[in-house]
């Protein structure tokens, strides 16, 4: 494995650019290790201290693993959904990203979800979506979140697909972050709760029944209800938009 010299200026971030892009492209593989610091130190034409930075980030990036005294070289790790739940997670609190396009992409996502576990569920995922609503409808808070929670990541799962898992955890924690604390505020907490176990009723019916369209209107609505205030009125067409689709 040859890589190019670099510049010095932030000569760290190119270093990781070009092991980034020979891991993805293949040339590094899962397992594999990198060459030495010395010799990483001459392939680039740059110093020590900017080789430990760039295997830092790496690291930090869950792309490689570096022991310290290790002679064998960071060792090249494989994608992993923490990883991506990490850079996701980054992204998707930007400050470039607004509210209403993570409320869109979460529409879009859950509404994808709801379609596809009504349509592959089994009969376990009904047993555990049984069991999370019951425990939605037996509790208070903070019990009643945590159920709430539940549901929506067997959902996920039922949807067979592990991207759509990394992605809906990671969009629905920054939303929920983003607007703190709506049930501990509300006038009527009570009633909030009814109307979500409500909600998480007719889901679990259209799953149940295999209507992945209701389904997945279900999930769009109930977004768009439990969020659009918070957006600012300008914004909410993009929402809107997917109501009826």
């Amino acid at each position: 494995m040859m890589f190019e010299p670099v510049s010095a200026v932030r000569a760290y971030e190119r270093v990781v650019e070009q092991i980034e892009q020979a891991v993805l492209s293949g040339r590094l593989r899962p397992g594999e290790r990198l060459p030495s610091e010395r010799e990483l130190m001459a392939q680039f034409g740059v110093s020590r201290s900017t080789i430990r930075e760039a295997l830092r980030v790496l690291q930090s990036d869950g792309l490689v693993r570096s022991r310290a005294g290790d002679p064998r070289g960071p060792e090249v790790l494989g994608a992993s959904p923490a990883a991506l739940r990490k850079s996701l997670d980054r992204l998707a609190r930007a400050e470039s990203l607004g509210l209403a396009e993570l409320v869109q992409f979460r529409m879009i996502l859950e509404g994808s979800a709801y379609r596809l576990a009504a349509e592959l569920r089994t009969e376990s995922d009904l047993d555990e979506l049984e069991a999370a609503l019951a425990a939605m409808s037996d509790s208070d808070q903070p019990e009643f979140s945590s159920a709430d929670v539940a549901f929506h990541d067997i959902v996920a799962r039922a949807s067979r697909n592990s991207l759509i898992v990394v992605c809906a955890k990671v969009v629905r924690g920054v939303v929920l972050d983003l607007i703190e604390g709506k049930l501990e505020n509300t006038a009527d907490r009570a009633a909030l709760m009814r109307a979500s176990v409500a909600h998480h009723t007719e889901v679990l019916n259209a799953v149940r029944d295999g209507d992945g369209p209701l389904a997945e209107r279900l999930a769009r609505r109930a977004l768009y209800d439990h969020y659009a205030e918070y957006v600012p009125a300008e914004d909410r067409v993009v929402l809107r938009h997917l109501l009826d689709l």
